[in-house]
């Protein structure tokens, strides 16, 4: 049987990038301080996630104004990270469902359409990706998606969470917060596949700080080529790393006190 994400994970330069991110993770989950107080490293990494994802979005707002803010971008951020620890267990078996629920949380306020694929072959396009596949195509390219998020590989979890991002973000399938969407599902992916169990990895923040990248490796992705295809899965690599470097922070910080 073919193993398409085994395939990409044998591209040029992923085997290295997955090797640095397992390397990061796994110095990151040495730190002291995650023996006693990891799930408050999870919830400040997640707040940060959701702060990056609504700036990927559009909408910037300092951490510290997080809790006054009541643009939907932002709190729809918030409430998709607030539910993720919950969904775990069901994307690995019903994803279609755990992606109707992350839009309804993630575009409340902004759409009366919560949950529900889009109709329409108009979709925005806030990374300048070109026009989104039409109703039928997104919902074919979807089932495909939850075939590799359902089915058996051997490729490294990091692989599976490239192309479930990567997916989301071009075929904007609900056609509104598809960003937010994409990213959660990258998250959750990163989780419940292994690499970063305890979701400590603010990999949002990571895509946000590697700017104009973000959008160039998703279009890298859309060429469909080897050298496109390796392009975001190392860029999404990158990202981890970052977000590692953020989670490490915030234990370093907790441990001064």
């Amino acid at each position: 049987m073919s193993d398409p994400l085994a395939a990409i994970a044998d591209l040029p330069g992923v085997p290295e990038a997955v090797a640095d991110v397992r390397k990061a993770v796994d110095r990151l989950y040495g730190h002291r301080v995650l023996r006693r107080k990891s799930p408050e490293v999870s919830a400040r990494s997640a707040l940060r996630g959701a702060r990056a994802s609504a700036a990927l979005d559009g909408v910037d707002v300092p951490l510290e104004a997080i809790p006054e803010v009541t643009d939907p971008v932002v709190q729809g951020a918030l409430r998709v990270s607030a539910e993720l620890g919950r969904l775990g267990p069901t994307w690995r078996t019903a994803p279609r469902q755990v992606l109707a629920r992350l839009h309804t949380l993630a575009a409340a306020g902004l759409t009366e359409d919560l949950g529900r694929p889009r109709a329409s072959a108009e979709a925005p396009d806030p990374l300048g990706l070109g026009p989104a596949p039409g109703p039928e195509a997104t919902v074919a390219r979807v089932d495909g998606l939850v075939g590799l998020v359902t089915g058996a590989s051997r490729a490294p979890a990091l692989v599976l969470a490239a192309v479930v991002h990567a997916e989301l973000a071009v075929l904007r399938p609900f056609g509104s917060a598809d960003g937010v969407v994409a990213r959660a599902a990258e998250r959750l992916t990163l989780v419940e596949f292994g690499l970063d169990p305890k979701s400590l990895s603010a990999v949002e923040l990571g895509h946000l700080e590697l700017g104009p990248a973000y959008g160039e490796s998703l279009r890298a992705y859309l060429t469909g080529t080897a050298d496109g295809v390796a392009t975001w899965v190392r860029h999404c690599a990158s990202a981890v790393v970052l977000g590692v470097r953020e989670a490490t922070a915030i234990c370093e910080a907790m441990q001064r006190g």
